[in-house]
């Protein structure tokens, strides 16, 4: 039997076994609070991947991907430079003209209502390009 999306997801944060897995479900968590509808996906994947793809969550498009580093979780939003980031979440892919990612090294702590509204922000800005 094959497993589901959110199995692999699962598998692969227990996978890291350390902080980074921590985080990126705490991450995850917050994404599936802030959008309930969201859908979890598995993209980009390649045998030279050691994450057997890149754990993606999406509403009427891509709202943000998660990739671990040695030293880091970065969550890129495929439309960030458009989402509204009141609070100033975003710390890394500044200069782009349509993604901007956050970062979050080992003790980098969650403003955890304020990335719920980021997601719902980013799954906004979706659903209104998917009206058009």
């Amino acid at each position: 039997m094959s497993k589901s999306t959110s199995e692999e997801i699962d598998e692969i944060i227990a996978d890291l076994g350390d902080w980074r897995g921590e985080q990126l479900s705490r991450l995850r968590d917050l994404i599936r609070e802030a959008d309930p509808h969201v859908i979890e996906e598995i993209k980009w994947r390649k045998p030279s991947n050691s994450m057997l793809g890149v754990p993606t969550w999406s509403h009427e498009g891509i709202i943000c991907t998660g990739e671990t580093y040695e030293n880091k979780v970065k969550l890129t939003f495929a439309r960030g430079a458009s989402v509204n980031d009141p609070t100033g979440l975003f710390n890394s892919s500044l200069g782009g003209g349509t993604r901007r990612a956050i970062d979050f090294g080992q003790t980098d702590g969650v403003d955890e209502e304020a990335f719920r509204m980021l997601i719902r922000e980013a799954v906004a800005l979706n659903e209104s390009s998917a009206r058009k």
